[in-house]
């Protein structure tokens, strides 16, 4: 079931857009969910572009011949592209250009050289934007391009001023301002947001860019708003894992695999499944029932486990074993997968549930190349959420149905309190589930003002 526990929407005129570094799929997803019917996905990792050919065939415009057609392209080389010119879209005609730009350059693991790293892809971006005109545009990427406000400041008022150019409606930044007055005003556009308060069991801070162009909003009188959180409670691991830990773990129900080392306790797959749900119960119960920080790492770094030490541990008390990843059920060996202590090892597919993607999305690729997918994926239910907001401006007749079950943040942001969490570790209760008391309006975006 998605996030929001409502249907795609469908509109009278169906709403368009493109994504680029479309990776596995996860905003495209989300947008999918939200009602945008994708006219073209561009992404340059071969298991990435397989997973969405694997994926897509039945999305409005796809089929399967369609789908198998899709094959790796840097981004840098849309504009000449054969897929870009059968398109045959006039400047303007496109609702959303939508992609999740490459996060090394920003990211807090990393050595943060922003514009100067190669792999910086913002450049890229602007020039579509600027042959589209697309009426709006999402941009995802780590937090660390926000926090801390004075590291990448200049470089987000540059962006500004080259889409404000362009017509899109971006907050007056003054050169005097300090960085923190530049990052307070930039959050009309620019926020933080938390997949845990959408309905995703992880803590998974992201950066996320959404600009309107004016003489669109000129004409309908529309403003964009931001999601601040699904209306209702926080998902935990327990309630996102049982119904697939419990399938892992039914064929040893009443079974003792052979082969455990002498001092090991001696326990059933139904004592097993029974022994992580508590573990997973009782870190909820001291709202700690969330995730760390799913870790996909790069190509030339980064095993399949799911993270760090202080990750791992966090893990632990979810009644997981964190360091390696399981085998697919049907490869399954029990004693390594499921009967170790702490606790079972999570599957693929498990790692993608955690990550908010519906049970039905294959990955392709040997298991390090899918985790590596699921780990670096955008939360399908957040950009559901930011696609629903993006989707009542284009669409505002359907403002009411495509917003209902989520508490918007209708007022200009205010200063917040500090965030001093790391993206792929969490600082302090990780796993923690938000709530209304303790995840204010002010909390989706850092500080730093």
């Amino acid at each position: 079931m998605r996030a929001s526990g409502r249907k795609r929407p469908q509109f009278a005129s169906p709403l368009t857009s493109i994504e680029i570094c479309a990776g596995a799929g996860g905003q495209a997803v989300g947008l999918h969910n939200a009602g945008f019917d994708h006219r073209a996905l561009v992404e340059w990792d071969q298991h990435a572009v397989e997973t969405l050919s694997a994926n897509v065939a039945g999305w409005p415009g796809w089929d399967a011949e369609r789908a198998d057609r899709l094959e790796p392209m840097d981004v840098k080389s849309f504009l000449n592209s054969e897929v870009y010119k059968e398109l045959g879209l006039d400047r303007g005609e496109l609702d959303l250009l939508a992609g999740g730009v490459p996060c090394p350059p920003f990211s807090l693991a990393g050595k943060q050289l922003g514009k100067d790293d190669e792999r910086d892809l913002f450049p890229a971006a602007l020039e579509i934007i600027e042959a589209l005109l697309p009426k709006a545009v999402m941009i995802e990427n780590v937090r660390g391009i926000l926090e801390p406000p004075e590291v990448f400041i200049e470089y987000r008022a540059e962006i500004l001023r080259d889409l404000g150019k362009l017509g899109y409606v971006v907050p007056r930044i003054k050169s005097k301002w300090s960085p923190a007055q530049k990052d307070r005003a930039m959050r009309d556009v620019w926020r933080r947001l938390d997949a845990a308060d959408f309905g995703v069991p992880q803590l998974r801070p992201r950066a996320i860019l959404v600009v309107v162009h004016e003489e669109y909003l000129n004409d309908c009188g529309a403003r964009f708003s931001w999601p601040a959180r699904l209306d209702g409670e926080g998902v935990t691991v327990a309630e996102a894992l049982r119904e697939t830990m419990e399938e892992r773990l039914k064929p040893f129900w009443n079974k003792v695999p052979k082969g455990l080392p002498p001092k090991s306790r001696r326990r059933t797959g139904q004592e097993v499944f029974k022994d992580w749900l508590s573990d997973a119960e009782k870190a909820a119960a001291a709202n700690r029932g969330i995730a760390p920080t799913l870790v996909g790492g790069s190509r030339k770094h980064g095993g399949a486990d799911l993270g760090p030490t202080r990750a791992k541990k966090a893990w632990e008390s979810l009644g997981v074993n964190a360091m390696g990843l399981a085998n697919d059920p049907e490869n399954c060996d029990p004693e390594r997968d499921l009967f170790r202590d702490p606790g079972p090892m999570l599957t693929v597919e498990q790692a993608a549930i955690i990550q908010g993607f519906p049970r039905g999305w294959t990955f392709q690729g040997r298991k390090t190349a899918r985790y590596r997918q699921v780990g670096n994926a955008f939360p399908p239910p957040v950009a559901e959420a930011v696609g629903r907001a993006i989707a009542a401006v284009l669409r505002p007749e359907d403002r009411e149905d495509l917003l209902a079950g989520y508490v918007m943040d209708a007022d200009k942001a205010g200063p917040g309190p500090v965030h001093d969490e790391q993206l792929e570790i969490p600082n302090s209760e990780p796993g923690s589930v938000p709530t209304a008391s303790n995840n204010s309006l002010g909390d989706l975006v850092s500080a730093g003002a």
